[in-house]
């Protein structure tokens, strides 16, 4: 596997392309190749017509390790570079700067060759028709493969020997593509009983994917998909209520044992806290080192949900170390939240190559030389080994990389470990913190990963949202529960601050308040790409769980902004919806060399902006009323018709959509209506007790009627509400209503009888 070279500020460059003078990261990563590089835009299309040559299109991102060893290997490499300037126009596209070109050319790679991936490498006409496409190409032939090299020579033979046959083939598939990627319904609702149904097939098709061994829902290499836990988490609960407690139960068990398992393995990083891209192995041991921003506010729910749902401390404390880690290491002066962090590293500070995981990994005598006394114990707790431990799985270490190194996994249970030493767990767990602490002060002296410094306003949503629900869920951990490193064991409340400060930063920098229009991402600057859907299903999602955790009634205000449609002006749904075929696209589609729209229904390492957008269209039109809540309940009932036949036979691709069209069709959503004064102490217990409990079908509203701004917006949005907290004011308390089937129930005034009232099974309540 290629090292990739070091670059520092102060070196005196031998080639500067035009990526110089771009923003995102990845393209400045490249601006010192010899490849003449261009940004996507009119300048690089024009040249390619100019001198009548082929486009080839490079797309990744900064924390790609595959795309840095295609650097070291082709574009790092004068040879190569010349084929590149003499034969085409050569373009990098950030792909998290870009999705929209991302989507287009990933896609036809994906129909065409059956898979794809990053580094994407695509071969277009100059009018951005795709010619031919692959991903990582090593330099040259090898194992029967052609090298990038001999792909140039083979491109540029056709381009000029056979240009006909390549431009219309190139045409017929983003013809095909367009047609196939925007769906329409053929009626304007889900035909009865597909929620269910899809509900049913999703579960049972991942419960027969799940590995008894070592958790997780498919087979080596791991990714964690929390859309799938959602889906698990969801089915969970349908059973429960349905009385089927036995079946519910084993659900629970899979979706607690593989969460164990990943925080467990080499995927979680148990000295700085949060979770590595995916496990290489079956075991979740050896993982690929980078660390996603979309990946850290997804699990952080996830395990919220099952501390919700088990009340057990060790799931608390997973959510607590992934906000831990991105609080300390990826939040920016004004609260902005950044990308991600590169697998690769320098061992040293003068090594001239970069090495996967360098940054994470020990050998066994460093651990030794660190810890002092109680290096022993820390070894044998976390498999550290003097000739290193990725041998779990013939694919942890398939080439050697890692000999006599360790990724540290814990494979025995503490109280099994302590009792072995005849030692309190209590103290047993102090030693391991304390070993953990030590380590991590060791490793601040390491050259630290490169640090994607980018605010891309989807991801921002994901993490806005684990970070409101962390301050009210984790109010429901034991009194006297002991955290340590690298837990930092704040106070709840401090996780809504960074939720709000997110927020915050979005809205002043990425928001204008005129169009009511965000852009999709901020690095020295708004990017010039505008807000796509998953910006704002994400950052709407986001922004309804600050409110519905506590957060001041302005982000209820802003959230439905975001998603209305008024005639005087572009909001999301007139940029993104069909309204003849329904369902959203991905993309504006006021970009001409954006050649295909899509409507994303997959739900991957990131759930769809469709399937995001119907729990919103849920959870909005169940706190809002009147033509507001006709007019979008008929764009979600139009949304699901577009992928009933993915939620029929495809249902384990859209794991995320199949919960929201059985949250559509539940005929009456639990409101839990709390008024008060927001600032008592009493407020927050209460708004705690609302949310101890998981239960995805249920909506907390809360409202202070001393509060004239407030009153203001409930008499127009939903005067029922309004009325409710008029009617049921109290100066010196604060005061719980749960309504279900138009009916509401006898108001509570403690967070003890709220509690007891929220555990109440339907039919009972």
């Amino acid at each position: 596997m290629a090292e990739r070279s070091m670059k520092t500020a102060s070196h005196s460059h031998k080639y500067t392309n035009r990526l110089a003078a771009e923003h995102s990261p990845y393209l400045l990563q490249h601006a010192h190749n010899p490849v003449d590089w261009y940004p996507w835009g009119e300048e690089a299309f024009s040249e390619s017509r100019k001198r009548d040559v082929p486009i080839f299109l490079s797309i990744g991102y900064s924390t790609c390790h595959w795309c840095h060893v295609m650097e070291v290997e082709s574009f790092e490499n004068e040879g190569v570079a010349k084929l590149l300037n003499d034969w085409f126009v050569s373009i990098k596209v950030d792909r998290e700067e870009r999705p929209d070109v991302d989507k287009v050319y990933m896609t036809y790679v994906q129909a065409l060759y059956g898979g794809g991936g990053w580094p994407l490498s695509v071969f277009l006409s100059p009018d951005l028709k795709p010619l031919m496409g692959g991903t990582y190409f090593p330099p040259d032939d090898k194992y029967g493969r052609p090298g990038f090299k001999t792909v140039l020579r083979k491109v540029k033979d056709a381009w000029e020997n056979k240009r006909d046959v390549l431009v219309k083939s190139g045409a017929f598939a983003i013809e095909q593509l367009s047609e196939a990627l925007s769906a329409t319904a053929s009626s304007n609702k889900l035909a009865d009983g597909i929620p269910q149904q899809a509900l049913h097939l999703c579960a049972e098709q991942l419960a027969g994917n799940y590995d008894p061994e070592y958790g997780g829902f498919g087979s080596a290499p791991k990714f964690p998909r929390p859309v799938e836990i959602q889906l698990m988490l969801y089915h969970y609960k349908k059973l429960e209520e349905s009385g089927k407690s036995g079946e519910a139960n084993e659900v629970l068990k899979m979706v607690a044992f593989s969460l164990q398992c990943m925080a467990r393995g080499g995927v979680h990083d148990h000295i700085g806290g949060g979770f590595h891209r995916y496990s290489v192995d079956e075991c979740w041991h050896v993982p690929h080192f980078e660390k996603m921003l979309y990946d850290q506010g997804q699990l952080a729910n996830a395990y919220l949900d099952v501390f919700s749902i088990t009340k057990d401390v060790f799931y608390s404390c997973v959510s607590r170390d992934i906000l831990d880690y991105l609080r300390r290491d990826m939040i920016g002066p004004e609260g902005e939240i950044f990308s991600a962090e590169d697998a690769d590293s320098a061992e040293s500070e003068d090594a001239a190559r970069k090495k996967e995981g360098a940054f994470y990994i020990w050998t066994s005598k460093e651990v030794e030389d660190v810890i002092g006394e109680h290096a022993s114990l820390f070894k044998d707790h976390y498999y550290i080994k003097p000739s290193g431990n990725c041998d779990l799985s013939r694919m942890s270490d398939p080439h050697n990389e890692f000999k006599g190194k360790n990724v540290l996994i814990e494979r025995n249970c503490a109280s099994a470990m302590a009792s072995k030493l005849g030692m309190p767990v209590e103290k047993y767990l102090d030693i391991l913190g304390t070993c953990r602490r030590k380590l991590f002060d060791v490793r601040l002296n390491r050259p630290r990963p490169h640090l994607d410094d980018k605010v891309i306003v989807s991801w921002n949503g994901l993490a806005i949202s684990s970070f409101a629900r962390a301050s009210k869920i984790l109010k429901s951990e034991a009194e006297g529960t002991k955290f340590r490193f690298p837990v930092v064991g704040c106070d709840p409340k401090e996780y809504m601050e960074v939720a709000e400060k997110a927020a915050s930063f979005i809205r002043k920098w990425l928001y204008d308040e005129q169009t009511r229009r965000l852009r999709h991402s901020f690095r020295n600057g708004p990017s010039k790409a505008p807000g796509f859907l998953d910006d704002y299903a994400f950052l709407i999602s986001g922004l309804l769980d600050i409110y519905e955790f506590g957060g001041n009634t302005n982000w209820l205000v802003w959230a439905i902004e975001l998603q209305d449609t008024q005639a005087w002006t572009l909001y999301p749904d007139e940029l993104f919806l069909d309204k003849e075929g329904g369902g959203y696209f991905n993309t504006p589609g006021e970009d001409p060399s954006v050649l295909l729209r899509v409507k994303e229904d997959h739900d991957g390492a990131e759930p769809s902006g469709n399937s995001v957008s119907v729990i919103n269209l849920v959870r909005l039109t169940s706190m809002v009323a009147g033509s507001w809540f006709e007019r979008h309940r008929r764009n979600a009932e139009h949304l699901l018709a577009v992928f009933e036949t993915r939620l029929k036979d495809m249902a384990m691709a859209v794991p995320l959509m199949c919960c929201g069209a059985d949250m559509f069709s539940v005929p009456s959503r639990k409101q839990v209506v709390l008024v008060g004064h927001k600032s008592s102490v009493e407020f927050e217990d209460m708004l705690a007790a609302a949310h101890a409990q998981y239960d995805p079908n249920r909506t907390v509203i809360h409202i202070d009627p001393t509060e004239t701004e407030q009153m203001e917006f409930w008499e127009a949005m939903n005067s029922n509400i309004a009325l409710m907290a008029k009617n049921n004011f109290a100066p010196d308390k604060v005061v719980a209503l749960v309504c279900q089937n138009f009916t509401c129930s006898s108001p509570v005034t403690d967070s003890t009888s709220l509690k007891a009232l929220l555990c109440l099974k339907p039919s009972s309540a």
